[in-house]
């Protein structure tokens, strides 16, 4: 049944979770079963006062490359690195929050289905799907339904997490601070000028973890080759550029990554499960995960038809595979996979092709109308870069 090969992170030390585990390593931490991370020098980061781990959402190693020519992360790239599977905030930024890959962690998507729930939860606003209904106001919590022990907690050293003010309630994050102290920025300048100030808080050893949730914004809306994402990079190297001089002489580590990178789907590539009736009807729940990588649940009696139209009618928009299979070639890690994996990543899964992006409008929902898109097996969303300097 299987098109064949899949881009497959490299996890024994080649992506974000094995930049984690050279982190937690160097933070006298436990590594445990991902390795660290190819080519990176454990001892600096051990000997440096403070780590600093910068997280740009959605800013892809390819991006850099083409648009990023002369800028200052440009001029410090170490290389580029992999995301997990798929590549998306909901599974790498939990990885960064975790250590862990999602074999481990558990969250395959943005839309994640949790048979413990009998629901279909949009995993970090922490809310139902079918009605937006916050989990935390039905008396569940993320610690409870995750059992995630966060990050921070692996490390021996004072830990901080630099994020958006508009987060400061998240339930998600929150739930993963662990002993990290949180520190609120009030935009792209203030969250450059609050990570250099956390670093002279004090003079003993920190890992500070910082999150900029604007590039992904844009490129969502906008396209990630549009001129409004150009504009918001250059800002973006500079903001990062007064930073590096203010952290001059504080023996500092600066790293620099992101989520996922971005593709462009263009109107007539953006396919809709609500105006593929022989899909829909196929189907035992809303389709789950990411535009670029669908996870599908098949009613039993219709799988013969459902796998037919895939591999048939389909076939020019995605590559179909049984969800098991993908586990079975370490899509999502290394290891004993989490016990809720397998449900979560459906009965198959639709491998979006280059130019589509499959998304399914529910009752009550707007159409959607994102111009930008990740979460496939691409390079351009799978690689993100690492940038790498000392101060």
């Amino acid at each position: 049944m299987s098109p064949g090969t899949v881009n497959v992170p490299d996890y024994q030390g080649g992506s974000i979770v094995n930049l984690m585990s050279s982190i937690i390593a160097a933070r006298g931490g436990n590594v445990g079963l991902y390795p660290p991370l190819r080519g990176l020098d454990i001892d600096m980061l051990t000997d440096a006062r403070n780590i600093i781990l910068l997280i740009m959402d959605g800013l892809g190693y390819h991006y850099l490359i083409r648009h990023g020519a002369g800028s200052v992360m440009a001029q410090h790239l170490h290389g580029p690195i992999h995301a997990v599977a798929p590549p998306t905030t909901a599974a790498s930024v939990s990885t960064y929050l975790t250590g862990l890959a999602p074999q481990q962690h558990g969250l395959t998507g943005w839309y994640t289905w949790m048979r413990e729930l009998g629901s279909v939860v949009t995993v970090l606003p922490f809310i139902t799907r079918c009605n937006q209904a916050d989990l935390g106001g039905a008396g569940i919590t993320p610690e409870a339904l995750f059992g995630h022990r966060p990050v921070f907690d692996r490390m021996d050293a004072a830990c901080y997490s630099v994020m958006p003010d508009w987060l400061s309630e998240s339930a998600f994050n929150l739930a993963h601070l662990g002993k990290a102290k949180l520190v609120l920025h009030g935009g792209l300048d203030d969250c450059f000028v609050q990570t250099a100030n956390t670093v002279r808080r004090h003079d003993g050893r920190k890992y500070i973890y910082a999150y900029w949730p604007g590039f992904d914004a844009l490129s969502h809306q906008h396209g990630v080759g549009s001129a409004a994402v150009a504009a918001h990079f250059a800002q973006l190297d500079e903001a990062f550029q007064k930073m590096l001089h203010a952290l001059h002489g504080t023996e500092t580590v600066v790293l620099l990554s992101a989520d996922h990178g971005f593709v462009d789907v263009p109107a007539e590539r953006r396919l809709r499960v609500n105006e593929l009736p022989q899909l829909q009807q196929c189907l035992q729940l809303p389709v789950c995960g990411e535009p670029r990588l669908a996870y599908c649940y098949v009613r039993a009696a219709m799988r013969r038809r459902f796998v037919d139209y895939a591999q048939g009618e389909l076939s020019y928009a995605a590559d179909l595979y049984p969800s098991h299979e993908l586990i079975e070639r370490g899509l999502f890690g290394l290891g004993e996979p989490h016990p809720e994996l397998a449900a979560r990543a459906g009965d198959y899964a639709l491998v979006m092709k280059e130019g589509y992006a499959l998304t399914q409008q529910l009752p009550g929902e707007p159409p959607s109308d994102m111009v930008g898109f990740h979460g496939g097996l691409s390079r351009d969303e799978m690689d993100v870069p690492l940038v790498l300097l000392r101060c």
